[in-house]
């Protein structure tokens, strides 16, 4: 496969801008293109490179279009034009790569890469893990989604723009993990604040809760590196705590929250579920073993 040298990038917003301009800054060949002719304009001033005054212009003679924008039905209009003439397909020919760096629903990019594959246009999803700052610094973690030897010559490409490059699987995967990455982000938010907030009910100091529960939950005890790789993954299911201990201690707080009149909705609803799982699975069985509860009810295994 060629390198890609020629580039055009879709989408110069917050995060676009800084993403592009690290690409001009490596030497490549780009053309950016926004909706708002001045963050163009602005663009272009502050780093070189190409102004395009369509999506076709774009996209024309280049080796690849990267997309940073809202989602996956913004990113198949711009690419497949719903109508229009003036789309990113429309100006790429074959042996081209569309790179989709925007957060979409993965049965979306899925689809884009079946309604461009008879043109013989290929679609990676290299959604990215890291706010303004890290694009600014080209430290973002980035995901990716593709045939092997096609993430292979892009892999140059994103370089510029991060720290890591982590192959995630088929067309879809990135984008699928980095949802599921953003909603295990979003639990362990929420979760927090609820179990603080029931804390503050109960008379207990905001910052030696936050300092507490970093010791005792965000560091050594983290489910990911310290119970799900080394116990679940290897089925080995030996951390040493009972499955109805752990929901006997969740119930606990559930009627702590109750006790001090605390919205607690996560832990009412965490502790039915510990309790099914250790009525269902056996509360002397270890508590790694909940990973069987929803295996048993996906039909997968980890």
């Amino acid at each position: 496969m060629n390198p890609i040298k020629k580039i055009g990038f879709v989408g110069i917003g917050n995060m676009g801008h800084p993403m592009a301009g690290h690409l001009v800054k490596a030497g490549l060949d780009v053309t950016v293109y926004d909706l708002r002719p001045e963050s163009v304009k602005a663009f272009v001033s502050e780093h070189g490179g190409n102004a395009a005054g369509s999506l076709v212009d774009a996209a024309h003679g280049a080796d690849a279009v990267i997309t940073m924008l809202p989602d996956d039905k913004v990113v198949r209009k711009v690419v497949l034009g719903d109508g229009s003439e003036n789309c990113i397909g429309a100006g790429l020919a074959k042996g081209a790569v569309v790179i989709d760096m925007s957060t979409c629903n993965p049965t979306g990019t899925r689809s884009l890469a079946e309604a461009l594959k008879p043109r013989g246009i290929e679609v990676v999803d290299a959604p990215v893990m890291g706010g303004v700052i890290f694009a600014r610094d080209a430290s973002l973690d980035i995901m990716v989604g593709g045939e092997a030897a096609l993430v292979d010559r892009i892999r140059p490409v994103l370089r510029t723009m991060g720290r890591n490059i982590i192959h995630c699987g088929g067309t879809g995967s990135a984008h699928a993990l980095k949802a599921l990455a953003n909603y295990v982000n979003a639990c362990a938010l929420i979760n927090a604040i609820e179990a603080m907030t029931i804390g503050r009910r109960f008379g207990l100091d905001s910052k030696m809760m936050a300092e507490a529960l970093t010791t005792m939950c965000a560091g050594r005890n983290h489910p990911v590196p310290k119970k799900i790789v080394p116990q679940v993954l290897t089925r080995n299911f030996g951390s040493g705590m009972a499955m109805g201990f752990i929901a006997k201690d969740v119930g606990i707080a559930v009627e702590t929250a109750r006790s001090v009149n605390a919205f607690a909705p996560l832990a009412e609803r965490v502790s039915i579920l510990w309790s099914d799982a250790a009525a269902k699975l056996g509360p002397g069985i270890d508590q790694t073993e909940i990973a069987r509860y929803w295996e048993d009810a996906t039909g997968v295994k980890l």
